[in-house]
């Protein structure tokens, strides 16, 4: 099955950062020298939780099973091949080749290679129709890019009425002595192991920054409500500064 792709299909801008294409060119060249091992560093940076909640991210996008997923910003495509179990097709875009180099390269391993389509697109100009999918998911992705209003409006026009969004993102936590924790870790440990896996540390050290500039997990929630998503839940990973947002269209 071909990603049903609008009339105005066009290539992406790679707009990520606050602050214009500039920075959003450096984003994009930032991504790119750490996708070889941006799969590592997630593990290593985690212990290996973040495994566990993409899977309940593709979970909750599909509890019971969809025809079509869209992951938005897929990076090396970990999230993609999650719901690939429970949709029938998955088309994943990123605005990042490298990443997406690395995430065609695994599907063609995967049991289930012919679901997915992998294509260069711009989060913030989906190259679809509205109501196109019948779930939509993205994993860490919203903290980058340059206008998360524009970002959530358009998950909300490609996601069919009914369907469902989920987004899971870094917060920062309600409580102070956790946070404060949580910002050290990333301002400190983060580009320490970035810097020994990769030698970009101020790859990581982006982390910390894009948190401190993002909505906490209430915040997004409002947001989204904002961009006409109802019934939007959240949940908070406790001890991790971990937020997952579900919406219905």
């Amino acid at each position: 099955m071909k990603a049903p792709l609008s009339s105005q299909d066009h290539p992406p801008t790679c707009c990520l950062l606050p602050g214009g294409t500039a920075n959003a060119e450096n984003n994009r060249q930032m991504f790119s020298r750490i996708a070889h091992r941006y799969d590592l560093l997630n593990r290593v940076m985690t212990f290996g939780r973040d495994a566990a909640w993409r899977q309940a991210a593709a979970a909750l996008a599909a509890p019971k099973g969809c025809r079509l997923a869209l992951d938005m910003a897929t990076g090396t495509g970990e999230l993609a091949f999650l719901l690939a179990g429970r949709a029938e097709q998955v088309v994943a875009v990123d605005s990042c080749p490298q990443m997406l180099s690395i995430a065609r390269a695994k599907a063609r391993i995967r049991p289930r290679a012919s679901r997915f389509q992998f294509l260069l697109a711009d989060g913030l100009r989906l190259p679809f129709a509205a109501n196109t999918f019948d779930c939509v998911a993205t994993a860490f992705a919203l903290r980058n890019v340059a206008d998360l209003g524009l970002a959530l409006a358009e998950m909300h026009r490609v996601v069919r009425p009914g369907g469902r969004v989920v987004c899971l993102e870094l917060t920062r936590s309600p409580f102070r002595p956790l946070a404060a924790l949580h910002a050290l870790y990333l301002a400190r440990l983060i580009p320490a192991l970035g810097r020994w896996l990769t030698s970009q540390a101020e790859a990581y050290r982006f982390l910390s920054i894009s948190l401190s500039q993002f909505p906490d997990a209430r915040q997004l929630a409002e947001a989204m409500r904002n961009r006409g998503f109802r019934r939007v839940g959240h949940r908070l990973y406790r001890l991790w500064p971990i937020a997952l947002h579900v919406a219905v269209k």
